[in-house]
């Protein structure tokens, strides 16, 4: 039998990268998905892609109403939800000297608030010892040039995962961090100015790892499928890396 059969999962951010392969790995495993995103062309591809066990609702995480209304939207269709995955976040990277009040707020709005309220608002949706996933960063615990503000988001999300855990435990909805090291996705071209410094970006942090090469989505979503199953029944408040060693070696 498939770990998530007969699942609901929703996934914030599941159009591209690791929510998009998160998508992936859900489906293989028997779940039906929603994901989420900003962009509706976006969501589309990604549905198309993903097949008739996917459907995308429009929304931005950190705005209450868009994620009221896509948890409306859930109920009406799925009326609850068995895994919610707080993946959607972005990456915004400047020294501390040149960091601009705008830059903290946009990274802070997405990455800290909206991972905050995606959960907040999903209680009542969520079945009694669902569970859920919050998408952290292994910079979390690290001092990284040019990511005090994205690491410290990073830092908020698995700080939230531990306080969410208690505060959920009555209705035994388990809450875990899954913290990824640098992947191979789309998002270094969002901080780089032309596709060759995005290319160079992508290998120098893969050479930044122990293991010499930036991980994959799949790699991720295999955790991730962990999390969301039975499997990791006895798991809650804790934090899964998945960051080629950069940690801790």
């Amino acid at each position: 039998m498939k770990k998530l059969a007969n699942k609901i999962a929703l996934i914030t951010g599941g159009s591209s990268g690791i929510g998009l392969g998160i998508a992936k790995s859900f489906i293989e495993e028997g779940a039906k998905v929603i994901i989420t995103g900003r962009n509706q062309s976006a969501l589309d591809s990604a549905v198309k892609e993903l097949g008739s066990e996917a459907i995308g609702l429009q929304g931005d995480v950190s705005n209450l109403s868009d994620l009221s209304r896509i948890y409306q939207q859930v109920v009406q269709q799925y009326n609850k939800l068995d895994v919610l995955v707080a993946n959607a976040g972005i990456y915004v990277l400047n020294s501390l000297a040149d960091f601009t009040e705008e830059q903290f707020d946009k990274v802070s709005d997405v990455n800290f608030k909206g991972a905050f309220f995606t959960v907040q608002k999903a209680i009542p949706v969520l079945r009694e010892g669902a569970s859920v996933i919050m998408i952290s960063s292994t910079v979390n615990e690290k001092g990284v040039p040019n990511h005090a503000a994205y690491s410290a988001t990073k830092a908020a999300v698995r700080s939230l995962a531990r306080s969410f855990s208690a505060d959920l435990l009555p209705s035994k909805i388990r809450v875990n961090t899954l913290s990824p090291g640098p992947i191979d996705t789309p998002v270094f071209s969002t901080v780089a100015s032309s596709a060759d410094e995005a290319r160079q970006m992508a290998e120098n942090m893969g050479n930044f790892t122990p293991v010499k090469r930036l991980g994959k989505p799949s790699e991720i979503a295999a955790a991730a499928v962990y999390l969301a199953s039975d499997d990791s029944a006895y798991l809650l408040g804790t934090e899964i890396l998945v960051d080629g060693g950069l940690r801790d070696l």
